[in-house]
């Protein structure tokens, strides 16, 4: 059985950039939900693969009758997950280490890969997700998804996401309404390079 990734702060803890009921909402409704569906999925499978990296890789691998519902629902668990846990009342405000080299190396600067995630996650049409992965190798890239895919499925876990930025409407529509570039500013403002850093290092 899987479960959520236990958040490290409380619901009020990311305001003034993510408001307390979207917070509420997102975690205890949409978050729940995906790992509820999930699970219920699974089991019908009879699947005990408890590697969910394994599995999002490998769809395939799952009767077609649950691909889609583990695909959406899966990926919804995964992908919140590695949200919430980006997410810090008091952030690391910039990387540091082998992975601010690779973003020099790759990008030119930290500022310029956030104008191209912002710009992932902008211009992503209706519900999805703007990621920054990594390979094998430690190469780094940014993409965008649509609804709850991501790159594990794209690539049959050749990219792995370190960073990802939710931009379907129930993660900021209450405070931002349609205005996605703002969140995403705000989205900046709460990320923890931290745990980005560890995520790469892995």
């Amino acid at each position: 059985m899987f479960k959520q990734v236990e958040l490290k702060y409380e619901f009020n803890a990311l305001e003034p950039y993510i408001d307390t009921l979207t917070m509420e909402t997102h975690y205890s409704k949409h978050h729940a939900g995906y790992t509820k569906n999930l699970n219920a999925a699974l089991e019908t499978a009879n699947n005990t693969n408890d590697d969910i990296v394994d599995i999002l890789s490998h769809l395939e691998k799952l009767p077609k009758d649950v691909q889609t519902a583990v695909r959406n629902n899966g990926g919804g668990y995964y992908n919140h997950n590695l949200y919430f846990a980006s997410l810090a009342a008091h952030p690391k405000k910039v990387p540091s280490g082998e992975l601010l080299d690779k973003i020099n190396a790759t990008f030119g600067n930290v500022d310029a890969l956030k104008v191209q995630l912002t710009n992932a996650a902008t211009k992503q049409f209706g519900s999805g997700w703007a990621w920054l992965s990594k390979n094998k190798n430690g190469d780094l890239k940014v993409t965008s998804s649509p609804n709850q895919d991501n790159p594990l499925m794209e690539t049959n876990g050749e990219w792995t996401p370190i960073l990802g930025i939710d931009v379907w409407e129930h993660a900021y529509y209450l405070k931002h309404r349609n205005l996605r570039g703002d969140y995403i500013k705000d989205f900046f403002e709460v990320l923890d390079w931290q745990v980005v850093e560890d995520n790469y290092n892995k």
